[in-house]
């Protein structure tokens, strides 16, 4: 009877228990909804309320992605809670990119054993100079000219296969790469962002960067089209030593914080995850330029699993096809009458590569028609002195000219009937002119050799008849000595030896 009497107590304890947790778990619903705990600023923050900047669907939140890259540098701790991380960097520093394989098993198995490619973009994080880029870059072009704002550190990087770097696009370099295989890029940015500031009061911010990596697999026709994934970063660069000092400063004003308001910021981690987002736009340039062509065949640059020079050294680019007689004149001088077409192709012909895209529809007429002032302001001072010298067709003079005549039994049969008092009739020579440029006896062989159609080494010595009929030996300093555009006439003596000649200049 007693163990029937304790049954309801128990319950009754119980039950009182679990009346006081469920109280006590309400109790503090009220403070930590109160204004001091948070702000609707923070609210309308999240990623479902920017549904302008949210470029990826819901269902692809917590899905695994193929690949992850993390850049090694460390993130901001002044970032708030709920806004991207932003990693500051130093202008030129090298900095390394982990390409990590993260498939699940069977995941995307047509890439096992195969190779991937990436593409490498700084880009403005800001929309306002998302559609002004080609003019902003094109700007920095001029001000910086030679200079590229995005490159690899080849020595540095592991596992990358074949990099380049498309001379009309200053922000883009790309790769190869095997999944399966440890890959490290190691990039540098060369431009700072106060570079793209509207300098008016000085000290003005500078404006965020993108770093993206857009990678693609295989097509049927051994194209790197078919998009497999795309992520990437908010950065920020500084002058040399300036990413250091901006993160020491945000730290110690992190440091200075309440405790309460510190809350708000995320902590600083020591590497950045590249988060997932929409492939590049471009297709255009993905598609049909000829820098991220690349076929099947992947021997020609290759880095090793460690750390070290590459094995082989890069291939150069491609020559342009000829396209016509007109392509072979225009080495030397541009038409008026040139079409665009063969104007850029008088470009990269005379190592103007990186303008061609600047000059795409310009005709050769419109390139002549440029002023010395014009080329300098849009190409720079160095290399818009060349491209007007090139456009002018101004040629160097050379130290020294002279001219050859080769003697022949005709002069000689002239000069014997000369001799013999007959009368001469006058006789049309044909001389043909010589360029010295080193003054040197070797240059002045392998003139000579080119004029007889015969190799340098078959000359043996080069002699000039002197007094009396003597024969004196060519030096550099006799030929420093020849007077401007002399004439002579070439006499060839076999040598005893060998094959090859002696040449007496009379």
């Amino acid at each position: 009877m007693a163990w029937a009497l304790k049954l309801p107590l128990a319950d009754e304890v119980i039950e009182s228990g679990l009346v006081q947790d469920f109280d006590a778990s309400l109790s503090g619903i009220g403070q930590e909804l109160g204004a001091g705990a948070y702000s609707m600023s923070d609210v309308l923050a999240l990623p479902i309320f920017k549904q302008e900047e949210s470029s990826l669907p819901p269902e692809n939140e917590n899905k695994i992605l193929p690949f992850q890259y993390v850049l090694c540098a460390a993130t901001s701790p002044a970032v708030k809670l709920h806004d991207e991380t932003l990693t500051y960097l130093n202008q030129g520093q090298s900095y390394e990119i982990r390409m990590l394989d993260n498939r699940k098993i069977g995941e995307l198995p047509e890439i096992n054993g195969k190779l991937v490619k990436s593409i490498f973009r700084v880009v403005f994080h800001d929309r306002r100079l998302q559609y002004t880029e080609h003019q902003q870059l094109e700007g920095w072009r001029w001000n910086r000219p030679g200079d590229r704002i995005l490159d690899i550190d080849i020595p540095m990087s592991v596992g990358i296969i074949d990099p380049r770097a498309n001379p009309t696009q200053l922000n883009t370099v790309e790769f190869l790469w095997d999944p399966s295989k440890r890959t490290s890029v190691f990039i540098q940015v060369h431009c700072i962002s106060t570079e793209f500031t509207m300098r008016k009061h000085g000290g003005e911010k500078g404006v965020p960067f993108r770093v993206q990596i857009d990678t693609f697999k295989e097509n049927e026709n051994g194209e790197y089209t078919e998009h497999l994934h795309s992520a990437s970063c908010q950065i920020k660069v500084f002058k040399p030593k300036g990413a250091d000092r901006k993160q020491k400063t945000d730290r110690e004003k992190m440091e200075k914080r309440t405790p309460h308001e510190k809350e708000k910021y995320q902590p600083s981690y020591e590497t950045t995850i590249l988060t997932e987002c929409s492939p590049w736009p471009e297709i255009t340039y993905v598609n049909n330029a000829p820098s991220p062509g690349f076929n099947s065949s992947h021997s020609s640059f290759s880095i090793g699993e460690g750390n070290g020079s590459p094995n082989h050294q890069p291939e150069p680019p491609p020559p342009i096809a000829d396209v016509s007689h007109t392509s072979e004149l225009m080495l030397v001088n541009l038409l008026p009458t040139s079409t665009p077409q063969e104007a850029q192709q008088w470009l990269h012909r005379n190592r103007f590569s990186t303008f061609s895209r600047l000059f795409r529809n310009f005709s050769g007429a419109d390139l002549l028609k440029l002023t010395r002032e014009d080329v300098i302001q849009i190409c720079g001072p160095a290399d818009g002195i060349r491209l007007f010298n090139a456009l002018k067709g101004r040629m160097v003079r050379p130290r020294l000219t002279i001219y050859v005549c080769q003697e022949s039994q005709q002069l000689r049969d002239l000069q014997q009937k000369h001799e013999d008092g007959d009368t001469v009739t006058s006789t049309f020579f044909v001389y043909h002119a010589i360029y010295l440029e080193e003054l040197t006896a070797v240059e002045l062989t392998e003139k000579l050799a080119q004029l007889f159609s015969i190799s340098s080494q078959q000359i043996s010595q080069i002699y000039k008849q002197g007094p009396t009929g003597i024969h004196v030996l060519i030096s550099d300093e006799m030929i420093q000595n020849f007077q401007d555009e002399s004439c002579f006439v070439l006499d060839t003596m076999k040598a005893e030896t060998n094959d090859s000649y002696h040449i007496i200049l009379k």
